[in-house]
C-alpha cells in the first residue's frame, strides 16, 4: 500500500495559501506516494482542483485526515484537526507551539510525529527547506509596496513641468531575508534606502542592494543567523542613535522578529513623535507584538500624523507564489525521509532531529517541553 499524503484546506482566518501547489503535488505522486486533496483546498491560492491532475479529491476534511499517513499544512492545525488524524501519522507545517500548547498536547495523545517548519535549523544544507526564509521574502516585498501605498509621497524622483520631486527616504530596520527583500523592492521603486541591523556582517549585503548601511556602533551577532538580545545599555545607545535616522524617514519598515519570542520594541512612542508628518511605519513584526510600541496587530492607526500599519500573515497576500515556494520547501524537507516511497526517519540527521516537535507521544522539542511541563507544575 502506498503512503497517502493529504493536502487539507486551510482553516485559519485569512489564510489563503495551500501547502502544496499542483506541480509539487505531482512530484510527490511521481515518487510513488498517493496524494489526496481536500476539495477546494487550493482555490484561495488560485489553484483549482482540476489543476491537481495527480491527486485524488476528497470531499471533506474528516475523511481526508482519517485516511492520511502524512498531512501537510501551512497554518497550525486545530485540536479538532489533530483528533481527526490516524494515530501515529505524520504532520508537517508551521505549529508555533509556544502559542498553541493545546495542539501540542493533542499531538502527544494521538502519537503524531509532528515536524515544525519553523524549527528547521538554519544551516547551508537546509536552505532549500527553509520556509521561514521563503515566506519572509514575500513579507519584505509586500512591506515596501504597503509603504508606497500608504505614503503621501512618491518613492522615485520625478522631474515634471511642475518641478522636480525628490525621492522618498525609506529606512529598513533588520537586514534578514525580509529586510533585504524590502530594501531591494524599495530601491526598484526608486526610493533612497537606509538600513540598520545589529549584525555588522549584514553591511555588505545591504550595500550590495544599493542601500546605505546605518552604523550605530552596536553589534549583536548571535547563533543560528539571529541577533542576540541587547543589554539595557546597548538598547539605550541604539535607540538614541537610531532616532536621528528614523526622524528623517518617509517610510520606516521594521522586520526584527525571532520565532517563538516576543518581538523587541525598537521604536518607542517618543521616537514616533519625532517623525515627520505623513510618515509611515510598516511593522512586519506585528504578529509577535511589534517593533513599534504603538503597533496594533492587524490594524492601521495614526498617531501625531504618523501612520502605523501592523499587517498580519503578509505572505498570504501573495498566496500563489507564497504557496509555490512553501511547497518546494516541504518537498525538499520530506523527500529524504521517503526513500522509494517508504517513511524512514534518520534521527542522526540534525535537520530531522531539530525540527521534530512530537514523536510517539513525547515532546522532542526541549523549549516546548519545558513550557508545557512548567505550566502543569
Amino acid at each position: 500500500m502506498p503512503i497517502k499524503l493529504a493536502i487539507p484546506k486551510e482553516t485559519a482566518r485569512g489564510e489563503r495559501r495551500v501547502a502544496l501547489d499542483p506541480s509539487v503535488a505531482a512530484r510527490f505522486a511521481q515518487t510513488g506516494i498517493e496524494v489526496l486533496l481536500q476539495k477546494g483546498a487550493g482555490n484561495e491560492a488560485h489553484f483549482p482542483d482540476e489543476a491537481y491532475t495527480e491527486a485524488r479529491v476528497v470531499e471533506d476534511a474528516k475523511a481526508l485526515l482519517g485516511e492520511a499517513d502524512i498531512v501537510v499544512k501551512v497554518a497550525p492545525p486545530t485540536v479538532e484537526e489533530v483528533n481527526q488524524m490516524k494515530d501515529g501519522a505524520l504532520m508537517a507545517g508551521f505549529f508555533h507551539a509556544h502559542i498553541h500548547t493545546d495542539v501540542v498536547q493533542a499531538l502527544q495523545k494521538k502519537k503524531i510525529t509532528a515536524f515544525a517548519m519553523e524549527l528547521i535549523p538554519r544551516i547551508s544544507r537546509a536552505q532549500s527547506m527553509d520556509a521561514l526564509s521563503s515566506q519572509a521574502a514575500v513579507g519584505g516585498y509586500k512591506a515596501a509596496l504597503m509603504g508606497a501605498d500608504l505614503s503621501c509621497r512618491f518613492f522615485p524622483m520625478l522631474t515634471t513641468a511642475a518641478g522636480t520631486i525628490r525621492p522618498a527616504k525609506v529606512v529598513v530596520i533588520g537586514a534578514g531575508v525580509a529586510g533585504l527583500q524590502a530594501i531591494a523592492t524599495a530601491r526598484r521603486l526608486g526610493a533612497l534606502v537606509e538600513a540598520y541591523d545589529v549584525r555588522s556582517a549584514t553591511r555588505e549585503q545591504v550595500e550590495s542592494l544599493g542601500a546605505r548601511f546605518i552604523d550605530l556602533g552596536v553589534q549583536a551577532e548571535g547563533e543560528g543567523g539571529y541577533a542576540r538580545e541587547l543589554t539595557d545599555e546597548e538598547k539605550a545607545q541604539q535607540q538614541e542613535a537610531l532616532a536621528q535616522h528614523v526622524a528623517q524617514a518617509d517610510v520606516l519598515i521594521t522586520t526584527a522578529a525571532v520565532p517563538g519570542r516576543q518581538a523587541p520594541v525598537l521604536i518607542p512612542q517618543k521616537m514616533v513623535s519625532g517623525m515627520k508628518p505623513g510618515a509611515v511605519i510598516i511593522d512586519l513584526a506585528a504578529e509577535s507584538g511589534g517593533n513599534c510600541e504603538l503597533t496594533k496587530p492587524g490594524k492601521t492607526v495614526t498617531r501625531g500624523g504618523v501612520t502605523i500599519h501592523g499587517p498580519e500573515n503578509v505572505a498570504s497576500q501573495v498566496a500563489l507564489h507564497a504557496s509555490e515556494m512553501y511547497a518546494k520547501n516541504l518537498f525538499n524537507f520530506l523527500t529524504p525521509m521517503l526513500p522509494e516511497g517508504r517513511l524512514k526517519l534518520n534521527w542522526d540527521d540534525e535537520v530531522i532531529a531539530q525540527s521534530c516537535l512530537t514523536h510517539e507521544g513525547a515532546i522532542r522539542h526541549e523549549a516546548t517541553r519545558s513550557l508545557i511541563e512548567g505550566a502543569k507544575s
